[in-house]
């Protein structure tokens, strides 16, 4: 039978897509290879770096367990890549130390409230996987102070962490505004927070979600305010060292894995009732069920569902971090991108 242009045209067009998939697929199977994870699995246990202690992003809880929503994304990995969410050592950094102390191989991945920035990614030789927080630098003031706007703040000294592009952000913003704006330096953000409830400071400065934390520690959380300019973009992330594109590809899927949950309306509580028969197309490449994508990233088809199942979806986190069952942070720019926000993860196919 003589096919029509047409039918020539879509026949070949599906005989080079199928052969190109498969292509692709035997391309992913035979090349990806990593020395991170094959360390991880080596060792059994992932090696996350992540805050020394700051409500929201990382800190012990009264049973000594890491929480927070840095401490998640470190267990939502070794989900995905041991099977189990549990087997991860956290290692608690300065921000001083935290890029050598990844770079130098100590750790395998860093998620510590981290800004990322074009000279980080360019001059440390680090790559930047995703953006797990959406933020912007963020000053908190006495409310005795008398002050509304960041511009009042001439001649006032801020407790600052030191090792962060917090400094310059001030030194900036005092350069193009003619004004004074002090600082007191704090290797850690406990010491500055103490710092700051001891009147040391006049206010605190950090992103938006450090702020929040700070406040919450205070003795008198309402004698404190936040002022309601932000000086500087913070979109924060986990880093990874380059050179191990498989690693970066696993840290960056496990991240839209989590938000990808999300938006397919699964939980940790939904999820294995969802996996029973799903018809969704979506949902059965997100579960495994079809599509064998796990061999893409070196991993097994289950990987995203145990992301899931084991730690939650990104709204889950966040409401038990920074959300109402945490600091009462407000998502903002960290909803879904159908709510107004900014967190949108790459299709599934």
């Amino acid at each position: 039978m003589r096919l029509k242009f047409g039918s020539r045209l879509t026949l070949g067009g599906a005989i080079v897509a199928a052969t190109l998939g498969f292509g692709a697929q035997a391309y992913a199977q035979s090349t990806v290879k990593s020395p991170t994870l094959d360390a991880v699995k080596k060792r059994g246990q992932l090696s996350c770096g992540i805050d020394t202690g700051i409500p929201g992003y990382a800190y012990q809880d009264s049973t000594g367990r890491w929480q927070g929503l840095d401490v998640a994304f470190c267990r939502a990995i070794a989900a995905a890549v041991l099977g189990d969410a549990e087997k991860v050592k956290f290692t608690g950094l300065t921000s001083k130390v935290r890029f050598t102390v990844l770079a130098s191989g100590e750790i395998d991945v860093l998620i510590r409230d981290s800004e990322l920035t074009f000279a980080r990614n360019t001059q440390l030789g680090l790559a930047e996987p995703a953006v797990n927080f959406f933020t912007g630098q963020t000053f908190m003031v006495r409310k005795s102070l008398g002050v509304s706007h960041v511009k009042e703040l001439n001649g006032a000294t801020i407790c600052v962490e030191t090792g962060t592009t917090l400094e310059t952000n001030i030194a900036d913003y005092n350069r193009a505004n003619n004004i004074k704006i002090g600082t007191l330096l704090f290797e850690r953000p406990e010491e500055a927070f103490a710092a700051v409830e001891a009147g040391r400071c006049d206010g605190y400065t950090d992103d938006g979600g450090s702020v929040a934390a700070a406040r919450s520690t205070m003795k008198n959380p309402n004698d404190w305010v936040f002022l309601p300019e932000t000086i500087g973009r913070e979109p924060l992330g986990p880093y990874v060292r380059q050179g191990d594109e498989a690693w970066f590809n696993i840290v960056k899927w496990t991240h839209f894995a989590m938000l990808e949950g999300e938006v397919l309306g699964l939980t940790r509580d939904n999820i294995d009732e969802a996996k029973k028969n799903p018809t969704n197309p979506d949902l059965r490449k997100f579960l495994g069920v079809e599509g064998d994508l796990g061999k893409f990233l070196g991993l097994d088809n289950d990987w995203s569902y145990r992301v899931i199942k084991q730690v939650g979806n990104y709204g889950e986190v966040y409401e038990a971090t920074f959300g109402s069952k945490g600091l009462g942070f407000p998502r903002g720019m960290n909803n879904l991108w159908t709510n107004g926000g900014l967190m949108m993860p790459y299709p599934w196919y």
